[in-house]
């Protein structure tokens, strides 16, 4: 009995060592070159939301922006204590990230708690993804968004096995976390109460008290994210309104399971069809493994289709189908593959090439990202003003809120005023992120021109903020081109009057 004992406290060991070696794998790839790019447009706006006191910030959530203040009020402490450095602002979304890791293994054991290596697997794919280290080493909600989600799923799986009275506070807690941290997370609980319904049909059961904790569980995740109810409906009309996202293709579609593993990895015609078949063949393989256990799948099946179906079908409307508002549904996909990988273990041959194969898609896949990839180079924009500028220049912002990231950077290297403006109008003046120059916004751009010799043209997102191309025109109308320089995501132009 000793001896037995002994054997299964080893085992467990070692697949706690497994685990953490999985984890700290996971946190270097988070963590690696966290610094080396500059903030780009959408990070420098989370840390100028952030730096305001939280009354504010809360009202220019609402006012301008299209995302819940979860992760905005995080981020602010966290500046509070740490500072708003590059790569301190993105250690936030890394943490998040990291800790998503052995939340996802706790979900592949309870899924398959006679095969813990499914879990193993599971945290193993997502310690490697490409997709979730890019959103790792972005100021962004986005690794929060998949922790709330991986905990509320976890507290969710506790329906399969019975355990509600120990799990629905967790799921009430995490799913209204989850809400307030992506609106698009809106399509959780419908995911969630579809997974419900789906196990009642196939238990057919007496479940009176289970579904009374369920109901309270749902009204308590609603009086939670209540509060953001009449702001949540004010940022959707401003959405729906108008909004930037082109409409979806299916290629989009199909392509955005591909992002979820080989991210940022060229690929040729051939190469998508053998990543297609080795990601269909190892999807079927888990639904294999679970074949006796229609639960499973079902949970495994409507937590990964819900949100695609949900933003698929809004986007008939207006576009939102966007990849990383999708992450949470990149859970069960690892969690597919990774019971997809275990069932081949019969096949030590098969098994060993499966995840070779997966491996070195992962690893080419980062290597593309760590070398290749660019974030807009405001950083570089900023330097090349500052060493130029002189105090009586005027500083013009065609996408008036693309001053936040070059002001992030300018204002530490130039301490003098300067005249900054945006065209059509300066920043937040009409109450909406990105306003579009028109013909009629004209007479205000040479007006506020007329009384400089020099102007400096930070020209970015153009074809959704300058679609007809006004502002270059009518600057050429008064001034010479003296000097124009093109960084990553924007262009410098320096006009001088004539």
């Amino acid at each position: 009995m000793w001896d037995r004992l002994s054997g299964l406290s080893g085992r467990q060991t070692g697949k706690s060592v497994l685990l953490l070696a999985i984890v700290a794998l996971g946190g270097f790839l988070r963590f690696y070159q966290i610094g080396s790019e500059g903030l780009w447009l959408d990070e420098a706006f989370s840390v100028w939301l952030a730096r305001q006191p939280v009354g504010e910030m809360l009202s220019w959530v609402v006012r301008i922006d299209q995302h819940p203040p979860l992760y905005y009020t995080l981020l602010h402490f966290w500046i509070l204590l740490l500072g708003d450095g590059p790569a301190t602002v993105r250690a936030l979304s890394a943490l998040f990230s990291v800790l998503t890791i052995p939340v996802v293994y706790l979900l592949g054991r309870r899924l398959a708690p006679e095969h813990e290596q499914v879990g193993l697997l599971a945290a193993l794919l997502l310690a490697v993804s490409p997709f979730h280290v890019h959103l790792a080493q972005e100021a962004r909600m986005y690794t929060l968004l998949a922790l709330t989600a991986s905990l509320a799923l976890y507290a969710l799986t506790g329906w399969l096995d019975h355990k509600t009275h120990l799990t629905w506070p967790g799921y009430m807690v995490f799913t209204a976390a989850t809400l307030l941290t992506h609106n698009t997370a809106i399509f959780f609980p419908l995911a969630a109460n579809l997974f419900v319904l789906s196990l009642h049909q196939i238990r057919r059961r007496n479940t009176r008290y289970a579904i009374s904790n369920w109901l309270t569980a749902q009204a308590a995740v609603f009086l939670l994210w209540l509060p953001w109810l009449p702001a949540f409906l004010a940022q959707s009309a401003a959405v729906y309104r108008e909004f930037w996202l082109p409409a979806p293709t299916w290629e989009t579609v199909f392509g955005t399971v591909g992002v979820f593993l080989v991210d940022y990895l060229p690929l040729s015609l051939v190469g998508i069809c053998a990543v297609g078949v080795l990601i269909v063949g190892l999807a079927l393989s888990g639904l294999l493994h679970f074949r006796r256990q229609p639960a499973r799948i079902a949970f495994l099946l409507i937590i990964f289709a819900t949100p695609f179906l949900g933003e698929g079908l809004v986007s008939l409307y207006r576009p939102i189908f966007y990849d990383r508002t999708l992450i949470w549904a990149s859970i069960p996909f690892y969690l597919l593959l990774a019971a997809g990988l275990y069932r081949l273990r019969r096949r030590p041959c098969v098994i060993a090439v499966a995840l070779i194969a997966v491996l070195t898609l992962t690893s080419l896949s980062l290597r593309e990202y760590y070398v290749h990839f660019e974030k807009e180079q405001w950083d570089d924009a900023a330097t090349f003003v500052a060493e130029r500028v002189r105090p009586d220049d005027l500083i013009l912002f065609n996408a008036t809120w693309a001053q936040i990231p070059f002001d992030y950077y300018f204002h530490r290297l130039y301490n003098c005023p300067v005249a900054e403006h945006g065209a059509p109008v300066d920043l937040f003046d009409r109450g909406i992120l990105e306003p579009k120059m028109a013909a009629g916004d004209l007479p205000r751009l040479r007006a506020l021109v007329q009384n400089h010799e020099r102007v400096w043209l930070v020209y970015s997102h153009d074809g959704y903020t300058d679609p007809q191309g006004l502002i270059p025109p009518a600057l050429e109308e008064a001034f010479d081109l003296l000097e124009r320089q093109n960084f990553h995501g924007l262009h410098v132009w320096l006009f001088r009057r004539e």
